[in-house]
């Protein structure tokens, strides 16, 4: 691992066009649990499967439900950036690091200071009324009872990207440019098994990929480099 780091730490100086791609393995180091791990939201238990109740019809149908779950268990309010978000923002404020594109939509890249940061699934700090258009923020959802309701009686609806909606299309696109012209592309905390997010890699044209995972991922074969460990650990000696 000592010389798959080395390498790494020469291409991270080297670089001044980086961008780091991001799932849910930046996050769990701040204490925010994860969909797909063996403790994962997907694998406990709920009245109806996680999968169906963060979708767009179950949301439309059944909007008690959802916020009940969504308000439990995808609403991270309180948590703190770690390691990697505060490296990244400091590539960023370095002239190093030209964007982060997530797939999280807990906000804590912004919060550790980054600016440029493409949230491919949205955020659960935007909220609107589905009536009016109102922004409300994520604690009045969180403290509301039941459906939170605007002032005109609408439904307030979290920006986020249920199952069954498209992603921005505006995102998507900045996003894909940003990685099309990195000069080292950081791939990090994901499985890159949820698309059309993790299909964004494929813009890549550099020769410097680099996958960052506990696990292997379908594109550990396609990388320059691939390192099976956490990101805190990596991250805290960048």
């Amino acid at each position: 691992m000592s010389s798959e780091f080395d390498t790494l730490k020469t291409w991270v100086d080297e670089a001044r066009r980086i961008v780091f791609f991001g799932g849910a393995g930046v996050s769990t180091e701040s204490g925010i649990p994860d969909f797909r791990s063996v403790d994962g939201l997907y694998n406990q238990k709920y009245k109806y499967p996680p999968e169906e109740i963060i979708s767009a019809h179950f949301f439309r149908e059944n909007p008690e439900e959802f916020f009940a779950f969504y308000k439990a268990k995808m609403l991270p309010l309180g948590f703190e950036p770690n390691v990697t978000h505060k490296v990244l923002a400091r590539w960023e404020q370095e002239g190093k690091l030209s964007a982060v594109v997530t797939q999280n939509i807990d906000g804590l890249h912004q919060k550790a200071g980054s600016k440029r940061v493409y949230e491919l699934h949205g955020s659960v700090l935007r909220n609107h009324c589905m009536r009016c258009g109102k922004a409300w923020s994520a604690e009045f959802v969180k403290q509301s009872k039941g459906v939170p309701r605007c002032d005109c009686g609408g439904i307030v609806k979290p920006d986020v990207v249920l199952y069954e909606e498209s992603l921005d299309s505006d995102v998507m696109y900045r996003a894909a440019k940003a990685i099309s012209q990195a000069d080292l592309l950081i791939v990090g905390g994901t499985s890159l098994t949820v698309y059309p997010a993790a299909g964004m890699i494929g813009y890549y044209r550099g020769s410097r990929l680099v996958l960052i995972n506990r696990d292997r991922t379908p594109y550990d074969g396609e990388a320059n480099l691939v390192l099976h460990d956490s990101l805190g650990n990596v991250f805290s000696r960048l």
